[in-house]
C-alpha cells in the first residue's frame, strides 16, 4: 500500500482552515473603491473643459454591472453627494443622475438578466455620454458644437476606460469576498 504524504494534503486543504469572509470588507470595498475613483479627478485639473473621466460615476457603473444587486437603488443619492462635493459640478446634479442611473440599470436587469460583456459595454457607454451631456447642461453649459466637440476626448476615454475599471471591479470583488485567517 502506498502511504499517503500528509504534507502535501495539509498544503492543500490547511489554507482553508480556520478563514471567515470579513463582513467589515465585503461591506466597505465597493464604497471606498468609488468614493476615492470620485477623488481621483480632483488631482487631474484642466483649464477651460473637463479632460479626466468621471471615475466616480464609472466604477459606479462598474460595480452595477459586474455584481449587480450587490447595491442598493438608493446608494445613487450618498456617493452622489461625495461626487459633488469634489467633482465641481453644482450640488445636486450628481445626486439626480446617479439616481436616475441606479433606476434605469435596474430596470435593465429586469428587462434583460442575462446580459454578456459586450452588452454591458455598450449600456455603460450609452450611460457615460449621457451622464456627460446631462452633466454639461447641470453645469449651466449651452450645449454648442464647439463644447461637444472638446468634451469628445472626455467621452471616448471613458468609453475605453470602462473595460479597465470592470476588470479592477472584479478584482475587487475577489479581495472583498476572500477569506482572512481567524486567529484564536
Amino acid at each position: 500500500m502506498e502511504r499517503l504524504n500528509l504534507k502535501s494534503r495539509s498544503d492543500r486543504y490547511g489554507s482553508r482552515i480556520n478563514r471567515v469572509h470579513s463582513p467589515l470588507r465585503a461591506r466597505i470595498v465597493p464604497y471606498a473603491s468609488i468614493m476615492i475613483a470620485s477623488m481621483l479627478p480632483a488631482l487631474f485639473m484642466a483649464g477651460a473643459m473637463p479632460v479626466t473621466p468621471p471615475l466616480g460615476f464609472i466604477v459606479l457603473l462598474g460595480w452595477r454591472m459586474v455584481r449587480p444587486g450587490l447595491l442598493p437603488l438608493w446608494v445613487g443619492l450618498p456617493l452622489g453627494a461625495f461626487d459633488d462635493l469634489f467633482s465641481g459640478q453644482p450640488f445636486g446634479s450628481a445626486i439626480l443622475l446617479w439616481s436616475l442611473t441606479m433606476l434605469v440599470l435596474e430596470l435593465l436587469e429586469e428587462r434583460f438578466p442575462f446580459r454578456g460583456f459586450w452588452q454591458d459595454w455598450f449600456t455603460a457607454s450609452l450611460a457615460i455620454v449621457l451622464y456627460l451631456l446631462a452633466a454639461m447642461a447641470a453645469s449651466g453649459t449651452v450645449p454648442s458644437v464647439f463644447h461637444l466637440t472638446a468634451s469628445g476626448p472626455q467621452a471616448l476615454l471613458s468609453i475605453l476606460l470602462y473595460p479597465i475599471i470592470a476588470l479592477m471591479v472584479a478584482t475587487l470583488d475577489k479581495y472583498r469576498l476572500s477569506r482572512v485567517r481567524v486567529i484564536r
